[in-house]
């Protein structure tokens, strides 16, 4: 008999965790040819989600609660779930309700068929128009900068094997991004088309500066693209630099009495300023994270882990 671990992020979701975890609870009850476990990861949610959570883990001893000293971010609370866990099969899932609990057997039976990682597949998606834009645009950047398959669908909703998990959580960096570290350890991965619930309570806690911290840590962690892609603007930017200056020169020789003007030679100068400020950012992006990680800057900080069995921490 396998071992089925539930790993959950939590934040801002005290109405609506409990529903979730029952819902696991039903579908396993179906599923009597496995064991379960749950993992319920509060990322510091300013509400009281970590009573609720460890009142969930003190009832029962399938439940464990863990508590973060402050917000790091959905991956990094999905890296120490992982981390947490034990089951053969590792299924990870949102808190809010809308990722159906109730059809987790068919990203398990997708594994059982050969797969190593499976992706829940909407439909028809019920975020908000700016989180599907979020998650259009993310999708674009994993195809550029990670070489995620175009046919590929990626979402908070996937399941994945045991020694995928296990090469998942060797990476102790500071910015964990969870699809590359998917990526980075099989291909063999499938979609399974699943339902995708409206969300009834409280509002998503996606917002622009998560979105772009996301796509920073895609950028800078697990891809040079940006580095090159630098780099072949500067090459470029040089050429159209040395021809304008030659054509300038004939100018001179050839239109004596033309006056060059002032204006187009600000707008180049403030536009090739910009370009040389843009890749110098990103230049220390990297340089910067790089630093952070020398420094051994936490992934996470977990303040308690709450079981049952030893009645709290």
């Amino acid at each position: 008999m396998g071992l089925i671990s539930f790993v959950i992020p939590c934040y801002r979701s005290r109405e609506t965790i409990g529903s979730v975890v029952e819902g696991i609870r039903k579908k396993m009850e179906e599923m009597r040819e496995y064991e379960y476990e749950i993992i319920l990861v509060n990322d510091c949610s300013p509400d009281d989600t970590f009573e609720v959570i460890k009142a969930l883990a003190l009832g029962d001893s399938r439940i464990t609660a863990i508590d973060f000293a402050r917000n790091f971010g959905q991956h990094s609370a999905l890296m120490a779930g992982l981390r947490q866990s034990e089951g053969d099969i590792v299924v990870c899932l949102d808190d809010d309700g809308q990722t159906p609990p109730e059809e987790a057997d068919k990203l398990v039976h997708a594994l059982e068929n050969g797969a190593d990682v499976a992706y829940a597949r909407y439909s028809s998606k019920k975020h908000s128009p700016f989180r599907n834009f979020g998650s259009y645009a993310n999708d674009r950047m994993t195809r550029f900068m990670l070489g995620k398959p175009k046919e590929l669908y990626i979402s908070s909703y996937f399941a994945a094997k045991r020694f995928v998990v296990n090469d998942m959580i060797r990476y102790e960096n500071s910015y964990p991004y969870v699809i590359g570290l998917v990526l980075r350890s099989t291909r063999n991965i499938v979609n399974v088309d699943v339902n995708h619930r409206k969300r009834e309570v409280g509002e998503s806690g996606y917002t622009l500066k998560k979105l772009l911290g996301l796509w920073m840590n895609g950028f800078t962690a697990f891809s040079v693209k940006p580095l090159r892609i630098a780099t072949v603007i500067g090459v470029i930017a040089a050429l159209a630099g040395f021809i304008y200056g030659i054509v300038i020169i004939i100018q001179h020789f050839v239109l004596p009495d033309r006056v060059v003007g002032f204006a187009s030679l600000a707008a180049i100068l403030v536009f090739f300023g910009g370009m040389i400020m843009i890749m110098l950012g990103l230049l220390g992006e990297y340089v910067g994270r790089i630093y952070i990680s020398m420094n051994n800057s936490p992934q996470y900080v977990i303040r308690s882990i709450v079981k049952k069995e030893d009645g709290g921490d």
